[in-house]
């Protein structure tokens, strides 16, 4: 697999972590009345749907191995430019029932070391 390909991947993997992370021991209810929280999970989401709109650009095959890839990155659009209408109920039922298929699809598709260098994908700078 290109590095481009797998530097994207564990991105994905990563952000999806930190989610995972993020919730431990959290509710819908703290989700919902926390903004830094909230925030922190959606900023996640905005990484995965990016991640996985530049790896259409340099792997179209490997993201077609991922399920429900459109909708994530639809996802991610909604978060960046359709900011007023995300509903904290949505973005909560996708950390739990969409959160961990993403995670599985994804870890089929990388090998078992991350690596060495685990920056996030480098791209040129604003």
């Amino acid at each position: 697999m290109p590095p481009e390909t797998l530097k994207l991947l564990w991105d994905i993997r990563r952000a999806a972590e930190n989610v995972q992370q993020f919730c431990i021991g959290r509710s819908r209810a703290d989700f919902e009345s926390d903004l830094l929280f909230r925030s922190g999970v959606e900023r996640q989401f905005e990484i995965i749907g990016e991640a996985m709109t530049r790896l259409r650009r340099v792997d179209e095959n490997v993201l077609h191995k991922i399920q429900d890839y459109r909708q994530i990155i639809r996802f991610r659009n909604v978060l960046v430019h359709g900011y007023d209408v995300v509903r904290k109920e949505t973005v909560w039922e996708i950390v739990n029932t969409s959160l961990p298929v993403l995670l599985k699809d994804v870890d089929q598709l990388l090998p078992p070391d991350p690596p060495l260098d685990s920056s996030p994908s480098t791209r040129p700078r604003p």
